[in-house]
């Protein structure tokens, strides 16, 4: 399997878990699995297989017509998208510590009918 089937599996897992669940435990891990699979597409996407990085010196720049690079701009982006997704997942577990503290229970259900 490629990369980006496994990312696809990985969100299509994630999606599942977010929808079909009634805990909300696991309904915020469908979605870090939702996030890991995300950045996991964006790095295959950038990857070239034999690329190099994209780093070199004025006598290397003479040479690199023929070179393949690999893209490091999804790197990079995914650096910051990680940060937002632990960001994410430490406030939403702070509100479902609120929410149990309050209600008693992490069914989203019987959240519902309170």
């Amino acid at each position: 399997m490629t990369p980006i089937n496994i990312s696809l599996l990985l969100f299509m897992i994630g999606l599942y878990g977010v929808i079909s669940k009634n805990n909300l435990i696991k309904k915020i891990i469908g979605l870090a699995i939702i996030n890991a699979s995300v950045v996991l597409f964006f790095i295959a996407i950038g990857y070239r297989e034999g690329g190099l990085a994209p780093i070199m010196s004025r006598s290397e720049a003479v040479d690199s017509a023929n070179q393949i690079f690999v893209n490091p701009i999804p790197q990079a982006l995914m650096l910051t998208a990680i940060v937002v997704s632990i960001s994410l997942t430490a406030v939403a577990l702070a509100l479902v510590v609120k929410i149990y503290s309050k209600y008693k229970t992490l069914d989203v259900q019987k959240l519902y009918e309170e």
